[in-house]
């Protein structure tokens, strides 16, 4: 978690620089979810993310380096430089890919559930989508289809309560939207999204009754962005959120909490978590000194991994 906090905030604070020429959409404040639903993951586990996937990559097991170049454009991002920020992938560690356009990874999930199934594996497969992918109809056909052929995926709905400036309570009625689950016959469970043992416990839940063949599930975890929706700045000011709702969720930093936790329990203390923040400062550096000076893609890869 705070791995991800670090890089994250590296970002926000070399994006002026105008070196890294694609959209980013941090995650900072969300990081107990990402990490809480790929801890009880194999790597033959495969994850499907969203257009704000830094963290779900990381905590896959994803290779920082490859990431930062990728957000620079450079050959060797894990997307060869094509994607940016909004496409990371290493199917070497199940991070299958990442889509920008709300809830279409939804099916991509569901179809490689189905074919686990089919190949007789123990497999799960995971998409993580935001709380506005739910309006969509693919989320209910996908469910649906999941249910009726017991199919091992897990959808995640990592809730931070806006769908861009539009909060949840002006676009739902008021039930939790576990319903939309239970409708469709489909197991679901919900937790705190900045309590990392809470969500870990709820998730390992799904995971192990995935690969004994009881079905889908769906999981809710709520939590919040502290950045902008798309960028590296605040944006409290254009006012469709409260400085007092920004101010209580940070109060509830999952990042904070998880340290005094650790330190609580005596599973660390100050000094070595000094220590760690250190090494941490010091790996990050290094990979973006690697992405800043990682060649460009030349000419002949633009027919490369073409369809058509």
């Amino acid at each position: 978690m705070l791995r991800i906090r670090l890089v994250e905030e590296a970002i926000a604070a070399r994006y002026v620089d105008q070196e890294m020429r694609c959209p980013v959409h941090l995650s900072v404040g969300q990081e107990a979810t990402a990490v809480g639903v790929c801890a009880p993951l194999r790597p033959e586990d495969k994850v499907y993310s969203t257009h704000r996937s830094h963290a779900h990559y990381l905590a896959k097991g994803g290779d920082l380096k490859a990431m930062l170049a990728e957000i620079y454009g450079k050959a060797a991002g894990c997307c060869g430089g094509r994607g940016g920020s909004m496409h990371l992938f290493d199917t070497s560690v199940g991070m299958e890919l990442s889509v920008p356009i709300v809830g279409s990874s939804i099916p991509l999930a569901t179809g490689a559930a189905l074919a686990m199934k089919q190949r007789g594996e123990d497999n799960v497969a995971v998409v993580i989508i935001g709380d506005a992918a739910i309006e969509e109809g693919v989320f209910h056909e996908s469910m649906n289809f999941a249910e009726l052929n017991k199919l091992p995926v897990i959808y995640v709905c990592e809730n931070n309560l806006f769908s861009i400036y539009t909060s949840l309570n002006q676009r739902q009625p008021d039930r939790p939207i576990t319903d939309l689950a239970e409708a469709h016959g489909v197991a679901s469970g919900q937790a705190d999204g900045n309590d990392i043992e809470a969500v870990c416990s709820t998730m390992a839940a799904a995971v192990g009754r995935a690969r004994e063949g009881g079905g889908p599930s769906f999981l809710v975890f709520e939590t919040y962005r502290w950045f902008e929706h798309c960028g590296p700045n605040m944006d409290n000011h254009l006012g469709y959120r409260t400085e007092q709702e920004f101010e209580n969720w940070k109060g509830r930093d999952p990042v904070a909490a998880a340290r005094a936790a650790l330190i609580q329990s005596g599973a660390g203390d100050e000094a070595a978590l000094a220590t760690l923040a250190d090494d941490l400062s010091r790996e990050i550096d290094a990979a973006f000194e690697f992405a800043k000076n990682a060649p460009l893609p030349g000419p002949d890869a633009a027919v490369q991994h073409v369809y058509a």
